[in-house]
C-alpha cells in the first residue's frame, strides 16, 4: 500500500483510489465495520484526515474577510489538499452509501433478529481493533475506564427505544453531527451510532427514497459535526492516546447490549427463540467478516514495517 512516486504518476492510480473510497463507503453502512479502520488498511487514512484538516481551516479562513485575507488562505488550504486522492475516493464513498442503502434497507426490516445478530458479531470482533492498537499500553487505569465507560454504554442503551420513524430535522442533524466522528476514528462505526440512536434503518429508507429534507439536514449536521470535531480529535488523539482507546473499547462492548438479537418493539430484550443455533451463526459470521479485515489490516502494517 506504500505511496511511491510511480504509484502517484500511473494512469491507474485514480481507479484504484475510487475502489478504495467504494469500499469504505460500503462499510460506513455496515454498523460493526469502521471506515475509518478501512481507510487505515487501504493507505488513505492519513490523506483523509490531513485533507478533511485543510478543508475546515480553509472554511473558516474565507471568514477573514475584514482584512481581505481570508480567500488568500483559503485558496492556500485548498490546495495543500491531494484532490487526486481525494476526489475519487468520496466519489467512490458517495455510490457506494447509495447502493448500500438500497441493500440493506429491505434487510434490516424484514429480518431484524438476524440482521442484529450479523452486527453484533461484527462488532464484538471490531472490539480487537482498539484492544490492539493500544496493544501492551493498558493498564488498570485504562481498564478502569473502559469498564466505566462499558457500563455507562450498557445503561444507556438498555433505555427503551424503537426506530424513530419520523424524527425532527433538528434531531437528525445533531445525531449525523455525532455519528460523523466515526470517520476519524478507526474502530468506531457511525452505522452503529445512528443504529443505537434509532436512526439506523429511518436514515437508509431516507437515502432509498430521496427524502431531500431528512438529507440534507443530515448533511448539515454531517459537516458542523466534522468541522467542530476533525481538528479536536486529531488533538485528543495524539495527546491522550491511550486514554481515547480505552474509552472507545468501553463504550463498544456496552453497547453490544443493543444487538441482542431478541428484542419487542421497543428495544427491551427477550429470551432466545428456536432459531438460536442459525442466529449463533450468523453472529459468527459476522466476526468473522471483521476477524478478516484485521487480519489483512496487522498483514498490511508488518509488510509496511518490513520495507
Amino acid at each position: 500500500m506504500a505511496d511511491t512516486l510511480a504509484d502517484r504518476r500511473s494512469p491507474l492510480r485514480p481507479l484504484g483510489n475510487l475502489v478504495r473510497g467504494t469500499l469504505i463507503g460500503a462499510v460506513e453502512v455496515v454498523p460493526g465495520v469502521s471506515g475509518g479502520t478501512v481507510a487505515l488498511i487501504v493507505g488513505v487514512y492519513a490523506t483523509l484526515i490531513d485533507a478533511a484538516s485543510h478543508i475546515v481551516r480553509g472554511l473558516v479562513a474565507s471568514a477573514d474577510v475584514v482584512r481581505g485575507r481570508g480567500m488568500t488562505r483559503t485558496a492556500a488550504h485548498f490546495r495543500a489538499v491531494r484532490w487526486s486522492v481525494v476526489a475519487p475516493v468520496l466519489l467512490g464513498m458517495v455510490v457506494a452509501v447509495v447502493v448500500g442503502a438500497r441493500v440493506l434497507a429491505p434487510l434490516v426490516s424484514a429480518y431484524p433478529t438476524e440482521t442484529r445478530a450479523v452486527f453484533g458479531g461484527m462488532i464484538a470482533a471490531s472490539l480487537l481493533i482498539p484492544v490492539r492498537m493500544l496493544g501492551r499500553g493498558w493498564t488498570w487505569r485504562l481498564g478502569l475506564i473502559a469498564l466505566v465507560a462499558s457500563a455507562a454504554a450498557f445503561a444507556l442503551t438498555g433505555l427503551p427505544t424503537a426506530t424513530v420513524a419520523e424524527p425532527p430535522l433538528v434531531i437528525v442533524a445533531l445525531a449525523a453531527s455525532v455519528a460523523v466522528c466515526a470517520l476519524v476514528l478507526p474502530g468506531l462505526s457511525g452505522a452503529f451510532l445512528l443504529l443505537v440512536f434509532g436512526l439506523y434503518e429511518t436514515t437508509l429508507v431516507a437515502l432509498n427514497e430521496r427524502d431531500l429534507p431528512y438529507i440534507a439536514a443530515f448533511a448539515l449536521g454531517a459537516v458542523v459535526g466534522l468541522s467542530l470535531f476533525v481538528n479536536l480529535l486529531r488533538v485528543m488523539l495524539r495527546r491522550y492516546h491511550a486514554l481515547m482507546l480505552a474509552l472507545m473499547t468501553g463504550l463498544m462492548l456496552g453497547s453490544l447490549r443493543a444487538l441482542w438479537p431478541w428484542q419487542d418493539e421497543f428495544g427491551q430484550a427477550s429470551a432466545p427463540g428456536a432459531d438460536a443455533g442459525a442466529i449463533a451463526l450468523l453472529a459468527a459470521a459476522g466476526a468473522a467478516v471483521v476477524l478478516f479485515v484485521v487480519a489483512l489490516q496487522a498483514g498490511v502494517a508488518r509488510g509496511r514495517r518490513a520495507t
